[in-house]
């Protein structure tokens, strides 16, 4: 049993959306938040690049003597976690874009796939592309511009409205059924986007997946928190904190500061 918090990265704000997942499921545990706002988007750099900024992130998380690590953006979990699971003892929990769930349940056998470009081109997405989706048809879209939309504040803007409507009409020409969420900034589009798509679309991410899965790996190696008293929330960017106070909302306990790294 351990106190010690979970800590997060993400390239931004976007991972917010796995952490309120993880908050709300594990509601005792204390979390460190680091906002890479700074860097965003992870998934128009190179590979070296993206672990570069993983190791930097994940090393100003074990000096706050986190005890597991979760890392809910996409691209960073297709390129890197490879490396921090072999150069870190502690624990890394991932996200992947829900491929699989989307395929096996599609009637129309069209699924569409919105990531940034450093995720739809990593050797694990391709790989887990290659293995669940033989009988099925995949369209994938690079959401240029999406994150750093969210990034300065302007999720609900008719510029990005603007920016959905041209991204989304690949997908409406297919006839997809699922829509496949890959980057962790996109749940907070995702009502505009059921708004812009057929009724018969049912769009999917893995914010809910990742929560459980860290519960799973707190519970087998014994590091759940023993203290029956809602968790303590310390979140950091290295950008506008305003903006990562927006996304973060009224969660309890929660503390919000500019960080300069």
């Amino acid at each position: 049993m351990n106190a010690r918090p979970i800590g997060f990265f993400d390239s931004g704000v976007g991972g917010t959306s796995v952490w309120k997942e993880v908050v709300d499921l594990l509601p005792h545990e204390n979390t460190i938040y680091l906002a890479d706002s700074a860097n965003a988007p992870f998934g128009r750099r190179t590979k070296k690049q993206i672990i570069d900024l993983c190791v930097k992130n994940t090393e100003f998380l074990l000096k706050q003597d986190c005890k597991l690590i979760a890392v809910p953006c996409n691209t960073a979990t297709t390129n890197a976690i490879g490396y921090l699971r072999s150069n870190y003892d502690v624990p890394f929990i991932g996200i992947e874009p829900a491929i699989k769930p989307a395929a096996l349940q599609s009637d129309t056998k069209k699924v569409g796939i919105l990531a940034t470009k450093g995720t739809l081109s990593s050797e694990l997405f391709i790989s887990t592309h290659k293995q669940f989706t033989k009988d099925v048809n995949t369209i994938e879209i690079v959401g240029t511009g999406i994150v750093e939309l969210i990034e300065a504040g302007k999720t609900d803007s008719q510029e990005m409205r603007d920016l959905l409507i041209e991204i989304t009409e690949p997908f409406m020409i297919s006839g997809i059924d699922y829509l496949v969420l890959g980057c962790s900034h996109y749940p907070y589009i995702k009502d505009q986007l059921q708004e812009l798509l057929p009724n018969r679309v049912r769009i999917i991410d893995s914010g809910a997946a990742v929560a459980r899965q860290t519960l799973s790996v707190l519970k087998s190696q014994d590091l759940l928190n023993p203290n029956d008293v809602p968790g303590k929330h310390s979140l950091y960017s290295n950008m506008d904190a305003t903006v990562l106070k927006s996304f973060v909302g009224d969660v309890s306990n929660t503390t919000i500061k500019f960080l300069e790294f």
